[in-house]
């Protein structure tokens, strides 16, 4: 009998130590909800409570902006909305969606869900675009609309951009995406022809926006870096409102006639929180 006992536990054994398999994933997914989307998605490979957690909606919802329906009827059709679960709707948002025809683009930084956007240069309105004289259309790998605004030579600069949008409250950053001089591929190497730079060195370009509540910003400077992408900062703009649709104008403009300028590609107009940088 005294074997038979021996056999079973005894009141001296130490307890069985919980492991992280045991964990509910409602606490596990109660816990998950105060990490940044990378952390949860790496938590997620520990195993399969952790797995199951980090697929909640509640979790990912929190971690959408607040105007993800909003973005989603601009970039997805009806049938792709209503199968895709807050976490899928998270992964595919953070990648670049385009709208507009393609004109412009729209994803969330990864790490913050920051609603950021591109508008290509095909998009803004550009004096003398028209005439080959002045501008060409340039197709490249360099940009993510694949195509740039390239000008030759010209007395009046002038690039007017409007977009309205609804955006989450915060602080946005506007940037212009500019570079002198014309890139291209030479036996799998980039090379960057100046041929055409001139007269950005005499007068600095002007950067302006304004927003449809009364916002205004103005900077000014010379354009340099050649055979560089550069991204120059026009100005910020605060939101307040959650549903509230802004309407932002901008341009870039260096309209002294007493000189020409030339060897310019404008590729895009850059809208991003100002907590998230470049």
């Amino acid at each position: 009998m005294g074997a038979n006992m021996s056999a079973g536990v005894s009141d001296t054994d130490p307890p069985l130590q919980p492991r992280l398999g045991d964990i509910p994933e409602s606490c596990i997914a109660s816990v998950l909800m105060f990490l940044d989307p990378p952390e949860i998605c790496k938590l997620a490979r520990l195993n399969r409570a952790f797995r199951g957690a980090s697929g909640a909606d509640f979790i990912w919802e929190l971690k959408l902006p607040t105007n993800y329906r909003y973005i989603m009827e601009k970039v997805f059709d009806e049938e792709t909305m209503r199968k895709l679960g807050k976490k899928d709707v998270y992964a595919r948002l953070c990648r670049p969606n385009p709208f507009d025809d393609g004109t412009k683009e729209i994803w969330l930084h990864k790490s913050t869900g920051g609603v950021c956007l591109a508008i290509s240069s095909k998009a803004l309105r550009i004096t003398g675009i028209d005439d080959r004289r002045y501008w060409n259309h340039l197709s490249t790998e360099e940009s993510r609309f694949h195509t740039v605004a390239y000008l030759q030579q010209i007395w009046w600069l002038q690039v007017d951009g409007e977009f309205e949008f609804q955006f989450p409250p915060g602080t946005y950053s506007l940037f212009f995406r500019l570079q002198l001089g014309r890139s291209s591929k030479r036996l799998g190497r980039r090379f960057c022809n100046h041929e055409h730079v001139h007269g950005w060195d005499i007068k600095p370009v002007k950067f302006e926006l304004t927003t449809s509540d009364g916002q205004h910003a103005v900077s000014q400077c010379y354009l340099d870096n050649p055979g560089n992408w550069v991204q120059y900062h026009a100005g910020d703009f605060v939101v307040k409102s959650t549903n509230a649709l802004v309407n932002i104008k901008f341009s870039l403009t260096q309209i002294d006639c007493t000189h020409t300028k030339g060897g310019l590609c404008v590729d895009s107009v850059f809208i991003r929180p100002t907590s998230v940088g470049k």
